[in-house]
This record gives structure tokens, C-alpha cells and sequence, in this order.
């Protein structure tokens, strides 16, 4: 009477416990089942020969169906659960029965779904999910309701008698592989659109003045339309950094982000590329060596062939039309050095201001009195003179003639006398 009774009990456990019902006396199964299971052997020295996992189902109709969102658990001797497989989207089962296998057994190729984690001799449940919903479940402890655990000794495969619904240890089972029992559609996905393009850099500050989080990168949309920025991201020294929000046509946004550190003033190539949504670079920013404290790398326009014009500029403006001031804004009472950049002390001639009727005189520093002439207090004379130095040299130059003469009058005085004297006598 008792091993009736406890027959009965298992007999009962096992109809509950491997969800299948009986109507009008014939078995009913679950839509998609567990039909065998074998944790593989050592045969010859090889492992984990024969291991499978045969998932079988019920017939209603040619129609393939989804497996998508099933699930293949498994509960370890520990008692340590996971999940053994999960079947992809858009994955269909077309026939009776489809195969799976330990990656790592001998002929892993004849499967159509491959796992990685070994089954024991003595573990489960082995549990067929849908979602949260369990579809079957099977477990080979020995224990209570579990079947019989598996012997080395003496291999078996575990399988589910349809007539019965029952598992039994079967001897020389033959799983049966069909590879077109089971389908994986390849769906393409239609490209992401580009919803970033219009979106350029206009200005970055690397050298910040007192924290890391003053830095920023500044992007401007050039478009007439507005661009969300969702799926738009900076790349940085190979690491991304998303941007988010919507930004409208020709609006500048400042973006600041915890986690990204950019070199201060870089001395080798420090590159900000601006990443589309579909991982295309749509823009690029070289930042160059130069940076200082107070500025900001800012595009202010476009050269002559247009190319863009940047300019390290003392007038940071995040979130707003880039403004380019060349030098520092110096404090009360100091200028700036064109040459040096630096602001230095107002000297005190720079600044004199002399009062009205006077001038500043750059040499003394000093201001003297303004002298006007308006024509009735000084009237305007005329005066005529000769240049003393023309007179003296004319004198010379008479002496020097006058000299030359005499002397040749004296040199030749015996020949002038008798000339004239020929020149007397004939006029006698």
C-alpha cells in the first residue's frame, strides 16, 4: 500500500512538475517543451561527449514559431542559478525539434543554438522561460520529485515520453539535428539619420583658473533648423562624451562635463572631434599650444579664402557670439605693454592732462602756454636784407682778380710800355 501511495505521489509531482496535463485521458504539452537532456561523458579520454539539449514542440500548424524573449535557465548543484541561453530576436523554430550544444563538445557543429556552460550528472532544475513565465522545467537530483540523477557509469540520456509525459533514462539515444528547424532573421536596420550635421565648434577654455570645471566646449548651430543632440557626442583622447538638448538655429551652447579633462595648453596634438549620430566626424578642433589663464580659443571668423580664423582671446564668452580681445583688461591705474602683453604702472607724463591754454610738452613733461598769433595783435612785416656771407665772398673773389692783375702788369711792364708806345706814335 505504501509503494502504491508514493508511486502515486511521484506520478503526480511529475505531472506538476513538468507542466503537461491530461484532457479526455490524452497528454496535453506545453506549446514548446524540454524533449531531452545529456550532460555528456568521458568516452575514450575525451569530455562532455554527447552533451545536448533537445527543445521540442507541439505541432499546431506550419506556421514558424517565435522565440524570441525564450530562455533556457539552469540551477547548478550549489544551487546557483543562471541562464544558460537566450534566444535572439527575430530567432524562429520552423520544425519539430531543434538542437542545442556545449560549445565545447565533440561535434558542437551539429547544433543550431551552441551554450557554454557544462551541464552535471546531478543538478537542475533545467527551467524553458518565456519572460517570467516558466514554460517546463525538469530536474535529475534523485530527490523528491526529481528524476534520477545521471551515472557515469552507466550514460544515459534523459528524455520525455510523449505518450507519458514523463522522463525516463534511455540508453543509445539518438538526438536528431535539422538545420533548417531553426532560423535567425538577419533584419537591417535602417540607417540612423544624421541628425548632428549643421553642428560646428565655435570656442573651448582648457586653461582654467581655479577649478576643472570652468572648462568648456562650446558648439554652435549653424542651420536654420533646430538639432537635437541626443546621439551626438565629443570624442576626446578615444573616450566619448554624449551631449544632450535641443538647440535651436544659430544658438552657441557651452557644454560642461564632470568627467572630461582637457590639457590646459597642450604641447603636442590635442584634438576635439564632434562624433554624429551615426559615428561619423562632422567637425574637428586642433587646440594649439598658447593657451593662458583668463582665455579662451575662440573662432572669430573666416579668412579670405574661407577657412576658418581662430584666435586665443581674453573675452571667454560661453553660450554666446564669440568676442576677440587681444590683450588682458589691466586694473585701475596700469595699461597694457603691446610689446610684452603685461600690464605696467601709467607713467604720470601719459596721463597729464594740462589745462586749457596750455600744452603738454612730451620732452619736459610739463605744460607751457599755447602762443597764437591772430594777425591784429602781431601784424606781419616786411624786410628786405642781403645774406652778409654772399657779400664777403664776392669781395674775395674781386681781390684775388685785382691781385692777378698787378702782377702781371709788373711781369710784363717792359712789353706793355713798348705796346704802347707803338700805339701812340701811330695815332701821332
Amino acid at each position: 500500500m505504501k509503494k502504491i501511495l508514493a508511486t502515486l505521489l511521484i506520478v503526480i509531482g511529475s505531472i506538476l512538475s513538468n507542466n503537461f496535463v491530461y484532457a479526455d485521458d490524452e497528454i496535453v504539452l506545453p506549446e514548446i517543451y524540454i524533449r531531452a537532456i545529456n550532460p555528456g561523458y568521458t568516452v575514450d579520454g575525451v569530455s562532455n561527449v554527447g552533451e545536448m539539449i533537445e527543445i521540442g514542440r507541439v505541432m499546431n500548424s506550419d506556421e514558424p514559431l517565435s522565440l524570441t524573449g525564450l530562455t533556457i535557465g539552469y540551477t547548478n548543484s550549489s544551487g546557483n542559478e543562471s541562464v544558460l541561453v537566450e534566444f535572439p530576436e527575430n530567432s524562429w523554430m520552423v520544425g519539430e525539434r531543434i538542437l542545442l550544444r556545449l560549445a565545447s563538445s565533440p561535434g558542437h557543429e551539429l547544433a543550431s543554438v551552441l551554450y557554454t556552460k557544462t551541464l552535471a550528472a546531478k543538478a537542475g532544475p533545467l527551467t524553458l522561460k518565456r519572460g517570467e513565465e516558466v514554460i517546463d522545467s525538469v530536474c535529475w537530483t534523485g530527490k523528491g520529485e526529481c528524476h534520477k540523477d545521471f551515472k557515469t557509469a552507466n550514460p544515459t540520456t534523459l528524455v520525455r515520453n510523449l505518450e507519458t509525459g514523463l522522463f525516463e533514462h534511455v540508453k543509445d539515444y539518438e538526438p536528431e539535428f535539422v538545420a533548417e528547424n531553426y532560423r535567425e532573421d538577419v533584419v537591417e536596420e535602417e540607417p540612423v539619420p544624421s541628425q548632428c550635421k549643421g553642428l560646428v565648434f565655435s570656442e573651448v577654455l582648457t586653461y582654467y583658473e581655479n577649478l576643472k570645471s570652468e572648462q568648456f566646449v562650446e558648439v554652435y548651430n549653424s542651420t536654420a533648423e533646430q538639432i537635437r543632440l541626443d546621439g551626438c557626442k565629443l570624442k576626446y583622447k578615444n573616450k566619448f562624451y554624449e551631449l544632450s538638448g535641443v538647440m535651436r538655429p544659430e544658438e552657441y551652447k557651452a557644454n560642461y562635463f564632470e568627467n572630461i579633462s582637457l590639457t590646459k595648453n597642450p604641447t603636442n596634438k590635442n584634438e576635439i572631434e564632434l562624433i554624429d549620430a551615426n559615428d561619423e566626424t562632422i567637425d574637428k578642433l586642433e587646440i594649439p599650444n598658447g593657451q593662458r589663464k583668463g582665455t579662451s580659443y575662440a573662432l572669430i571668423g573666416f579668412n579670405a579664402d574661407g577657412s576658418e580664423l581662430w584666435r586665443v582671446t581674453y573675452a571667454p564668452t560661453p553660450g554666446e557670439a564669440n568676442n576677440y580681445q587681444e590683450h588682458k583688461t589691466c586694473e585701475a591705474g596700469k595699461v597694457i605693454n603691446p610689446e610684452t602683453g603685461n600690464c605696467v604702472k601709467v607713467t604720470e607724463a601719459a596721463v597729464k592732462i594740462c589745462k586749457e591754454g596750455y600744452r603738454l610738452n612730451e620732452e619736459t613733461g610739463r605744460c607751457v602756454k599755447i602762443k597764437e598769433n591772430t594777425g591784429a595783435d602781431y601784424a606781419v612785416k616786411t624786410e628786405e636784407f642781403e645774406e652778409k656771407s654772399s657779400f664777403v665772398a664776392m669781395y674775395a673773389v674781386l681781390g684775388v682778380v685785382a691781385v692777378g692783375v698787378i702782377y702781371i702788369i709788373y711781369e710784363f711792364r717792359g712789353e706793355i710800355l713798348k705796346f704802347w708806345r707803338k700805339v701812340f706814335r701811330r695815332f701821332r
